[in-house]
């Protein structure tokens, strides 16, 4: 799983090296398909439940699931890249969310807090806590910062499968759920919106997004649980 979050990493580096206005979000995926293959492994996102793509590319109101295409990158977008790998039968999930030329202090402080909040989770990711303790850390800062925290998708168990048990919230109470332990893989990813909390899910069947419109931000890492702090498997 280090490695599969390794070529994560690497493939995302090398998006975030690439997006500017005026590519069209193909390109995006063609170039993470080939990092991906360049390092001998494979997307996890590819053909599962009939995903066409290899990433997700999701953009402004878009929350998640985004799928790759026609449309063009402009100057103000915000584009949250979500990536998956796997490598020997293991799989890696990562995403960041990034601004693409000129942005609004406002947009600016999404996309900050958003990633802020992945890492208040990450701190309470430790043997012997509950996975509540996450999810409470996520949403008391989310909300605390005048945000709206997607309820309707969530973390997730990885390992062998891109999504296992147990489900992890980025909302909920202290000291509530099922007790984390030693050994364990999870992905975390607080999904913000500037608005309110509720999605909608599009004609595509795959791409959510806020159902009032608001901008959303989104970044995720998956950690293994360790007795300390947890390791971050797909940092850089």
């Amino acid at each position: 799983m280090r490695e599969a979050g390794r070529v994560v990493a690497a493939t995302i580096q090398e998006l975030v090296r690439n997006i500017r206005p005026g590519i069209k979000t193909k390109e995006l995926d063609d170039i993470a398909y080939k990092e991906i293959r360049r390092h001998g492994a494979k997307p996890s996102f590819k053909g599962y439940l009939g995903f066409p793509a290899s990433i997700c590319v999701s953009i402004n109101e878009e929350i998640v699931h985004g799928i790759p295409g026609s449309r063009i990158i402009k100057e103000g977008d915000i584009v949250s890249l979500d990536v998956g790998a796997i490598v020997e039968g293991f799989h890696g999930d990562s995403a960041v969310t990034v601004s693409i030329g000129e942005i609004t202090l406002e947009i600016d402080h999404l996309i900050q807090d958003t990633e802020e909040a992945l890492r208040k989770g990450i701190q309470f990711a430790k043997a012997g806590n509950r996975i509540g303790d996450i999810s409470s850390a996520i949403q008391t800062f989310v909300e605390a910062k005048g945000y709206s925290i997607v309820r309707e998708y969530v973390g997730h168990g990885i390992g062998r499968a891109l999504h296992e048990d147990p489900q992890v919230p980025n909302y909920g109470n202290p000291n509530k759920g099922l007790m984390l332990y030693e050994g364990m893989t999870i992905a975390i990813e607080p999904m913000v919106n500037i608005g309110g909390w509720e999605t909608q899910k599009l004609n595509d069947n795959w791409t959510v997004i806020t159902a009032d419109g608001s901008l959303s931000a989104h970044f995720e890492h998956t950690i293994l649980i360790t007795k300390g702090h947890a390791e971050i498997l797909t940092a850089l």
